[in-house]
């Protein structure tokens, strides 16, 4: 299998905790060239990831013009679309982290891009390739759930607030923990549905522990109330237009026991299912209550718990064959879109106290 040539824009934490090492396993991908605002940073993942020739830049537009086929965009929410719709508009196929953009409208215009260009566009919502997340596609895909009429995209934690980077501002992020984690669960719930077409979103967002001053019992440490510019918590009750419902919880700080992160739940005609507690299917069998757990990680011997492959393998192992082999994205552009559009109008909603209307 030939190398892909690829450029990182981005070397900071879902660089280096994500895709990097997981390009580096998957063997196949030669780095060209590393871009971060700070130096040092792209300096160290050249040291680690790449070799003597790998070129180092502060301006992502030196590094574009590069003999690259790909852009890998891993920096704040802020500058995911220029540095995507330039790194197109340049030939390259572009990996782009979640969210897709900070905007609808700048969402939009990725597509449009990328659709104009011809170039492969995809989103990293990793959470896709869990093997709960395969097996449970695999049933809705079946029609073994029937249609899926009400959901829950649960993106709950208790006391988790990221204290580093750019996470707690809001001119780069956009928003908080619904952008940050509720976007992924978001992203699964509307792939299981297989239905990205909302027609009303009423949202509200709070920020009301942020203010909170030393003993917060955050797990990363207390967070700093002056810099903390984003909500702490967010909620959306989302109506599709084939009559469906989906509410979507969000949160970095909440009073809360009940904590499910990047999980979803869905009923159906014929069964439901959900992710708390492992993946669980349940429907009535014989007129009987029943519920099934698949044993995901089974391999059949009392030494050998079966092969598993990390989400983020799988993601590069996509992208990479979407490019060099011409196989289908499981991530498409459009899906990742909607879930931007939806977002953006939860945000709208919690800020007027009005419900938001698609077209």
């Amino acid at each position: 299998m030939r190398k892909l040539r690829v450029g990182i824009v981005g070397c900071g934490g879902i660089a280096n905790g994500k895709h990097l090492p997981a390009m580096k396993r998957n063997g196949n991908f030669e780095f060209v060239a590393f871009c971060d605002l700070i130096e040092e940073r792209a300096q160290k993942a050249k040291e680690e990831y790449g070799t003597e020739d790998s070129k180092v830049y502060t301006d992502y537009n030196d590094l574009l013009k590069e003999d690259i086929e790909a852009v890998y965009v891993l920096t704040p929410n802020s500058v995911h679309a220029p540095v995507s719709i330039a790194a197109m508009e340049a030939g390259k196929n572009v990996m782009c982290e979640k969210p897709m953009a900070k905007t609808y409208d700048e969402a939009k215009k990725m597509v449009e891009t990328a659709e104009r260009t011809g170039k492969v566009l995809t989103i990293g919502y990793q959470s896709r390739y869990r093997g709960d997340s395969a097996y449970l596609k695999k049933a809705c895909v079946n029609g073994d759930l029937g249609e899926i009429y009400y959901a829950k995209a649960h993106a709950i934690r208790r006391r988790a607030v990221p204290t580093w980077g750019v996470f707690l501002d809001a001119e780069k992020q956009g928003g908080g923990p619904l952008i940050d984690i509720g976007t992924h669960a978001l992203d699964l719930t509307l792939w299981m549905m297989d239905n990205y077409e909302p027609e009303m979103v009423v949202g509200s967002v709070y920020r009301k522990l942020a203010d909170q001053k030393g003993d917060t019992g955050n797990a990363w440490g207390d967070w700093d109330p002056e810099v903390y510019t984003v909500e702490d918590s967010a909620f959306g009750f989302i109506k599709m237009k084939n009559g469906a419902t989906i509410v979507l919880e969000s949160s970095w700080a909440l009073n809360s026991l009940d904590t499910n992160e990047a999980k979803t739940s869905l009923c159906g005609t014929k069964a439901g299912a959900d992710m708390l507690d492992g993946l669980r299917i349940n429907r009535v069998n014989y007129g009987k209550q029943c519920v099934e757990k698949p044993a995901l990680a089974a391999g059949g011997a009392a030494f050998y718990d079966g092969i598993s492959e990390a989400p983020e393998d799988v993601e590069q192992r996509v992208f990479y064959n979407a490019i060099v082999n011409g196989e289908p994205l499981t991530v498409e552009p459009r899906q990742a879109m909607v879930v931007t559009q939806i977002l953006e109008a939860i945000y709208e909603s919690g800020n007027t106290g009005k419900p938001v209307f698609f077209d």
